[in-house]
């Protein structure tokens, strides 16, 4: 059928942030939706951090989320430490951060659990003039009026339509770690909570804020301390040396936390007591499970292949400066909410959905890779360093970081 019916079906692949955030805004707008997500265990134990903006709460009502102060840490100001752990400079920047596991609770808890499918992997998608329909690995095929792919940055959906899209790396990696609250010295909680924090070491960055503890909880004390540490690496020596385990594995993209070897996490934390105001190194070194990944980029040149519809970082993957991967996905589900509700036919609401969204999504990725451009440009040449070192000033790194662009 070309024409939406009054009762139509979505299929949404992947059921993380982005996948949840579709779900939950057609369920609210009257359409059938099921999830497939290829995990087979709940999603909630992940623990990164998440910046919100004004965007993002503007989704979560639409979605039915009832909002409350448990939703995240506020804190009230941003600040960039030296070397030494003193003050080099601080603006007020009220803001609310909040984890992944927080969001994907609230989130979840919206969405009808009979609907929602752990352990299924689709294998391919098909778009056909009257109906659109996914294959599983068990090779059961699942049809409705449209598609959602919302399978993250490594999107198999997006590799079948558009196979010669490929992510490319930036040129750095961001380490990342949680620490409890109740582990750090009271000097270092005193320095770091409340704030939204920065330190800007030669030819690298790192910057922390506090999010909620264990069971979500955001009392004093039992909060936890979420820092992200970007380090130049070469894609020659530096990241295959990262990615291989001590059994000699290399692993492509990413490495599991758990098989990151010994010696990179001594070397890490060696250079985090070298380089970085004592208050970050000790949050580096106490942090549980660090890990890193390999920083990438890629644009698509449309979401929309008849009724199939690429969406958050299946379809733009932009480098994390931004704070905008959450709040991303979650406005390309408004818009394709909105884009459904006044279009007369799936197919002309998707090329409408594509058309605001491929805009916006590349906008997003060019910021972020001018943020970015004083890590890249560490192996490139003096005159590129010296054209992003504009990037790095406390000032700039304050006011521009994880903050709305201004082209919205």
């Amino acid at each position: 059928m070309n024409v939406i019916s009054s009762r139509p079906s979505a299929i949404i692949v992947g059921g993380s942030l982005g996948g949840l955030f579709a779900a939950n805004l057609l369920s609210r707008n009257g359409w059938q939706v099921d999830v497939f997500e290829r995990v087979p265990e709940e999603l909630a134990g992940r623990g990164a951090g998440i910046v919100t903006h004004p965007e993002l709460f503007d989704a979560l009502n639409a979605a039915g989320v009832e909002i409350d102060d448990s939703i995240g840490v506020h804190v009230q100001s941003r600040v960039t430490l030296a070397r030494d752990g003193s003050v080099i400079s601080e603006r007020e920047m009220p803001q609310t951060l909040t984890a992944w596991g927080k969001m994907y609770h609230v989130l979840r808890s919206a969405f009808p659990t009979v609907n929602y499918h752990s352990g299924g992997t689709v294998t391919s998608v098909k778009s056909e003039p009257t109906y659109a329909s996914v294959t599983l690995s068990d090779g059961s095929e699942h049809r409705a009026d449209l598609i959602i792919a919302a399978d993250g940055f490594k999107s198999a959906i997006r590799d079948q339509f558009l196979p010669d899209v490929k992510l490319q790396y930036a040129g750095y990696v961001a380490w990342r770690g949680l620490v409890d609250e109740a582990a750090l010295t009271p000097e270092t909680r005193d320095a770091l909570f409340e704030k939204f924090a920065f330190c800007l070491p030669a030819h690298e960055q790192i910057l922390g804020y506090p999010v909620a503890g264990q069971g979500n909880s955001i009392k004093p004390g039992e909060r936890r301390y979420n820092f992200v540490w970007y380090r130049a690496t070469s894609e020659e020596e530096g990241l295959p040396d990262l990615l291989t385990d001590s059994t000699g594995k290399r692993w492509v993209g990413g490495i599991p936390p758990t098989l990151i070897r010994p010696d990179v996490i001594a070397d890490m934390e060696e250079a985090a007591n070298t380089l970085l105001a004592p208050q970050f190194a000790e949050v580096v070194t106490k942090a549980t499970q660090p890990l890193f990944q390999p920083i990438f980029d890629l644009e698509v040149p449309e979401m929309a292949f008849g009724r199939i519809a690429l969406l958050g970082d299946a379809a733009f993957v932009a480098r994390p400066h931004c704070g905008m991967g959450v709040t991303k996905a979650a406005g390309d589900a408004m818009a394709l909410v909105e884009a459904l509700n006044h279009s007369s036919s799936i197919e002309a609401a998707l090329a409408e959905y594509s058309a605001v969204r491929t805009q916006f999504g590349s906008a997003i990725v060019q910021h972020a890779r001018h943020l970015g451009a004083y890590m890249q440009a560490q192996l490139k040449t003096d005159t590129d360093r010296e054209m992003a070192e504009k990037y790095r000033t406390p000032d700039a790194v304050m006011r521009e970081t994880a903050v709305s662009p201004r082209f919205q």
